[in-house]
């Protein structure tokens, strides 16, 4: 059987979903062949921008950036753990984990199929299921340390706040400590444990739908993903173009 490639990246479009807060997606002509011989787009976007990566520094400024990190984090034969048929915001625990993390390890990307792509573009999509901290920390002991998502986070997405940013960011400061002292938890602790996992750890989130790859992995087919980021400097994370490889 011959190799199969399946994109697994969502289009960039101007206005398309952001994680609540990010930079608003605008593509826009900045040169035309009409005027200027040549069409040339200009992009305005944030780093965590569609089907991206993260790095360490995303969540800690003393982690290694994003140019960082060795190319291997970014590619390497792909488990896939199916997590399709849970609740919204149901909580990923690791004995949910424990049949992809036997086939996992070293070198392995651990892709999430929770099947929430299938909400891209609607208010569910941020109501996906996320990862329990003891999840995170046994993706990490299994040697993993790179993890991809068909949703926006791998960690809860809180609802829609006030649409003043200002508001919002009010808001937060007003109940940031309440909610410190209530759960005891630190904000983005699967982010945490997954990114500062030793030698650095990646993320890769808004990956689309990962059918095909659990199909060819129940086939027995091998399956490779590529999650290569632009080359930005000293960044937190940036866009991927997403593919795997079915055997």
């Amino acid at each position: 059987m011959a190799a199969t490639l399946v994109d697994l990246t969502h289009q960039v479009t101007t206005a398309m979903p952001v994680y609540p807060g990010d930079p608003a997606v605008v593509l826009e002509p900045a040169l035309t062949t009409a005027t200027a011989g040549v069409n040339v787009l200009a992009l305005h976007l944030g780093s965590q921008s569609g089907t991206h990566v993260d790095a360490p520094y995303h969540v800690d400024v003393t982690w290694p950036t994003l140019d960082g990190l060795p190319l291997e984090r970014f590619t390497g034969p792909a488990v896939v753990a199916d997590l399709r048929g849970l609740e919204p915001r149901e909580a990923v625990t690791p004995q949910l984990l424990a049949p992809a993390l036997e086939r996992a390890g070293e070198g392995t990307v651990l892709l999430l199929a929770t099947g929430w792509a299938r909400h891209w573009g609607t208010d569910a999509y941020l109501a996906h299921p996320s990862l329990t901290p003891d999840a995170a920390e046994a993706i990490v002991a299994a040697g993993v340390r790179t993890v991809g998502v068909d949703a926006l986070s791998v960690d809860p997405t809180p609802e829609p706040g006030p649409g003043d940013p200002a508001v919002a960011a009010l808001l937060a400061d007003l109940t940031d400590e309440h909610d410190q002292q209530a759960t005891d938890e630190p904000t983005l602790a699967a982010h945490r444990v997954l990114l500062g996992a030793s030698g650095g750890g990646v993320i890769a989130e808004n990956l689309t739908d990962l059918r095909a790859l659990l199909d060819a992995q129940e086939a027995g087919r091998p399956v490779e993903v590529s999650l290569f980021p632009l080359r930005l400097v000293a960044a937190d994370g940036a866009p991927v173009r997403a593919v795997a490889r079915l055997g």
